[in-house]
Protein backbone atom coordinates (compact mmCIF):
# COMPACT_ATOMS: atom_id res chain seq x y z
CA UNK A 1 0.00 0.00 0.00
CA UNK A 2 1.10 2.94 -0.96
CA UNK A 3 0.39 6.42 1.04
CA UNK A 4 0.13 9.66 -1.22
CA UNK A 5 -0.22 13.30 1.19
CA UNK A 6 -1.31 16.15 -0.83
CA UNK A 7 0.08 19.34 1.57
CA UNK A 8 -2.16 22.12 2.42
CA UNK A 9 -4.19 24.15 4.96
CA UNK A 10 -7.80 23.28 5.30
CA UNK A 11 -10.85 25.13 5.46
CA UNK A 12 -12.50 27.58 2.70
CA UNK A 13 -10.30 30.90 3.38
CA UNK A 14 -7.19 29.15 2.36
CA UNK A 15 -8.77 27.24 -1.09
CA UNK A 16 -7.10 28.10 -4.01
CA UNK A 17 -4.13 29.78 -2.30
CA UNK A 18 -0.22 28.54 -3.23
CA UNK A 19 0.20 26.15 -0.63
CA UNK A 20 -2.42 24.50 -1.48
CA UNK A 21 -1.82 22.57 -4.62
CA UNK A 22 -1.23 19.51 -2.70
CA UNK A 23 -4.53 19.24 -2.05
CA UNK A 24 -5.68 20.23 -5.86
CA UNK A 25 -3.59 17.28 -6.30
CA UNK A 26 -5.42 15.10 -4.18
CA UNK A 27 -8.04 16.28 -5.27
CA UNK A 28 -7.47 15.27 -8.87
CA UNK A 29 -6.39 12.23 -8.48
CA UNK A 30 -9.79 11.08 -6.35
CA UNK A 31 -11.89 12.55 -9.04
CA UNK A 32 -9.51 10.44 -11.90
CA UNK A 33 -9.43 7.35 -10.16
CA UNK A 34 -12.87 7.25 -8.39
CA UNK A 35 -11.53 6.99 -4.55
CA UNK A 36 -13.91 9.16 -2.59
CA UNK A 37 -11.88 11.10 0.23
CA UNK A 38 -14.64 9.94 2.89
CA UNK A 39 -12.79 9.00 6.23
CA UNK A 40 -11.77 11.58 8.90
CA UNK A 41 -8.94 10.55 11.13
CA UNK A 42 -5.93 10.77 12.05
CA UNK A 43 -6.22 14.42 12.02
CA UNK A 44 -6.71 14.06 8.46
CA UNK A 45 -9.43 13.67 5.51
CA UNK A 46 -8.57 10.47 3.48
CA UNK A 47 -9.53 7.34 1.48
CA UNK A 48 -8.40 4.08 -0.08
CA UNK A 49 -8.68 2.83 -3.59
CA UNK A 50 -6.15 1.62 -6.50
CA UNK A 51 -4.07 3.82 -8.77
CA UNK A 52 -2.19 1.74 -11.88
CA UNK A 53 -3.15 -1.68 -10.09
CA UNK A 54 -1.68 -0.61 -6.74
CA UNK A 55 -3.40 -0.28 -3.48
CA UNK A 56 -3.30 3.54 -2.20
CA UNK A 57 -4.66 5.88 0.63
CA UNK A 58 -5.26 9.64 -0.61
CA UNK A 59 -4.62 12.05 2.15
CA UNK A 60 -5.18 15.91 2.88
CA UNK A 61 -3.90 16.34 6.13
CA UNK A 62 -6.40 18.91 8.60
CA UNK A 63 -3.29 19.66 10.97
CA UNK A 64 -2.72 23.04 8.88
CA UNK A 65 0.78 22.67 6.81
CA UNK A 66 3.15 23.46 10.13
CA UNK A 67 2.23 19.91 11.75
CA UNK A 68 1.49 18.13 8.31
CA UNK A 69 4.10 15.34 9.98
CA UNK A 70 2.22 14.71 12.72
CA UNK A 71 -1.00 13.16 10.55
CA UNK A 72 1.20 11.92 8.28
CA UNK A 73 3.72 10.07 11.10
CA UNK A 74 0.10 8.82 12.56
CA UNK A 75 -1.40 7.02 9.04
CA UNK A 76 1.56 5.58 8.41
CA UNK A 77 1.95 4.04 11.60
CA UNK A 78 -1.61 2.49 11.67
CA UNK A 79 -1.50 1.04 8.36
CA UNK A 80 2.29 -0.06 9.30
CA UNK A 81 3.30 2.02 6.14
CA UNK A 82 7.19 2.39 5.43
CA UNK A 83 8.92 5.33 4.43
CA UNK A 84 9.64 4.23 0.87
CA UNK A 85 6.28 3.58 0.23
CA UNK A 86 4.85 7.22 1.52
CA UNK A 87 5.12 10.12 -1.70
CA UNK A 88 4.27 13.49 -0.82
CA UNK A 89 2.76 16.67 -2.71
CA UNK A 90 3.22 20.27 -2.20
CA UNK A 91 4.44 23.43 -3.29
CA UNK A 92 7.66 24.96 -4.38
CA UNK A 93 8.43 28.59 -5.20
CA UNK A 94 11.35 27.83 -6.41
CA UNK A 95 9.87 26.23 -9.82
CA UNK A 96 7.88 28.18 -12.42
CA UNK A 97 3.86 27.58 -12.52
CA UNK A 98 3.91 24.00 -14.21
CA UNK A 99 6.33 22.81 -13.65
CA UNK A 100 7.28 19.90 -11.15
CA UNK A 101 10.18 17.76 -9.65
CA UNK A 102 9.83 14.39 -8.61
CA UNK A 103 12.55 13.34 -5.97
CA UNK A 104 13.61 10.21 -3.56
CA UNK A 105 15.52 12.54 -0.78
CA UNK A 106 16.22 15.90 0.15
CA UNK A 107 15.85 18.97 2.72
CA UNK A 108 12.87 20.60 3.64
CA UNK A 109 14.22 23.52 0.70
CA UNK A 110 12.30 26.11 3.78
CA UNK A 111 9.07 24.63 3.58
CA UNK A 112 7.30 24.37 6.66
CA UNK A 113 5.33 21.16 5.92
CA UNK A 114 7.80 19.04 4.77
CA UNK A 115 10.16 20.17 7.64
CA UNK A 116 7.71 19.12 9.67
CA UNK A 117 7.33 15.83 8.11
CA UNK A 118 11.04 15.07 8.66
CA UNK A 119 11.34 15.73 12.08
CA UNK A 120 8.78 12.97 12.90
CA UNK A 121 9.83 10.28 10.46
CA UNK A 122 12.91 11.36 11.10
CA UNK A 123 14.49 10.66 7.68
CA UNK A 124 14.42 12.61 4.59
CA UNK A 125 14.52 9.63 2.33
CA UNK A 126 10.56 9.64 1.28
CA UNK A 127 9.61 10.62 -2.22
CA UNK A 128 8.12 13.81 -3.07
CA UNK A 129 6.64 15.65 -5.92
CA UNK A 130 7.47 19.83 -5.95
CA UNK A 131 4.37 21.95 -7.85
CA UNK A 132 6.35 25.60 -9.24
CA UNK A 133 3.86 28.11 -7.57
CA UNK A 134 6.11 31.06 -8.96
CA UNK A 135 8.71 33.31 -6.55
CA UNK A 136 8.14 35.25 -4.15
CA UNK A 137 7.72 39.05 -5.79
CA UNK A 138 10.36 41.30 -4.51
CA UNK A 139 9.15 43.09 -0.60
CA UNK A 140 6.56 40.24 -0.23
CA UNK A 141 6.81 38.66 3.16
CA UNK A 142 6.94 34.68 1.89
CA UNK A 143 3.89 33.57 4.55
CA UNK A 144 1.95 36.11 2.55
CA UNK A 145 2.87 35.08 -0.81
CA UNK A 146 1.93 31.11 -0.20
CA UNK A 147 -1.52 31.94 1.13
CA UNK A 148 -2.31 34.38 -1.75
CA UNK A 149 -4.01 33.04 -4.53
CA UNK A 150 -3.21 33.24 -8.18
CA UNK A 151 -3.50 35.11 -10.37
CA UNK A 152 -5.80 34.16 -13.95
CA UNK A 153 -3.06 34.43 -15.72
CA UNK A 154 -1.41 32.00 -13.76
CA UNK A 155 -4.22 29.27 -13.87
CA UNK A 156 -3.55 27.71 -17.39
CA UNK A 157 -0.18 27.10 -16.10
CA UNK A 158 -1.10 26.01 -12.55
CA UNK A 159 -3.70 23.56 -13.84
CA UNK A 160 -1.12 22.06 -15.85
CA UNK A 161 1.01 21.98 -13.15
CA UNK A 162 -1.39 19.67 -11.21
CA UNK A 163 -1.55 17.58 -13.98
CA UNK A 164 1.67 16.72 -14.36
CA UNK A 165 2.37 16.00 -10.43
CA UNK A 166 -0.97 13.17 -10.23
CA UNK A 167 0.73 11.91 -13.77
CA UNK A 168 4.09 11.64 -12.00
CA UNK A 169 2.26 9.55 -9.55
CA UNK A 170 0.41 7.31 -11.76
CA UNK A 171 4.26 6.62 -13.59
CA UNK A 172 5.66 6.41 -9.90
CA UNK A 173 3.12 3.73 -9.60
CA UNK A 174 3.28 2.08 -12.85
CA UNK A 175 6.38 1.94 -13.57
CA UNK A 176 8.66 3.60 -11.31
CA UNK A 177 10.36 6.58 -9.60
CA UNK A 178 13.04 6.80 -11.90
CA UNK A 179 10.57 6.57 -15.32
CA UNK A 180 9.19 9.78 -13.63
CA UNK A 181 12.05 11.79 -13.16
CA UNK A 182 13.09 11.21 -16.46
CA UNK A 183 10.17 12.80 -18.04
CA UNK A 184 9.54 15.51 -15.51
CA UNK A 185 13.01 16.52 -14.16
CA UNK A 186 14.44 18.30 -16.70
CA UNK A 187 15.97 21.70 -16.29
CA UNK A 188 14.10 24.86 -16.88
CA UNK A 189 14.88 28.43 -16.47
CA UNK A 190 14.16 29.53 -12.96
CA UNK A 191 10.70 31.57 -12.09
CA UNK A 192 10.44 35.26 -12.59
CA UNK A 193 8.33 36.78 -9.60
CA UNK A 194 5.09 37.06 -10.14
CA UNK A 195 3.47 40.25 -12.05
CA UNK A 196 0.41 41.50 -13.15
CA UNK A 197 -0.39 42.94 -16.31
CA UNK A 198 0.94 46.27 -15.82
CA UNK A 199 4.24 45.28 -14.67
CA UNK A 200 3.74 45.29 -10.75
CA UNK A 201 4.38 43.02 -8.37
CA UNK A 202 1.18 40.90 -7.73
CA UNK A 203 -1.66 41.78 -4.74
Amino acid sequence: MKLIVGLGNPGPDYAGTRHNVGFEAIRKLSYDHNIEINRAKFRAHFGEGMISRTKVILARPQTFMNLSGESVRDIMSFYKIPQEDLIVIYDDISLAPGDIRVRETGSAGGHNGIKNILYHLETDEFLRIRVGVGAKPPGWDLADYVLSKFRQSETEDMIDGITKATTAVELILADGVKTAMNRFNKKQAPPKAAQDTTGEPIQ
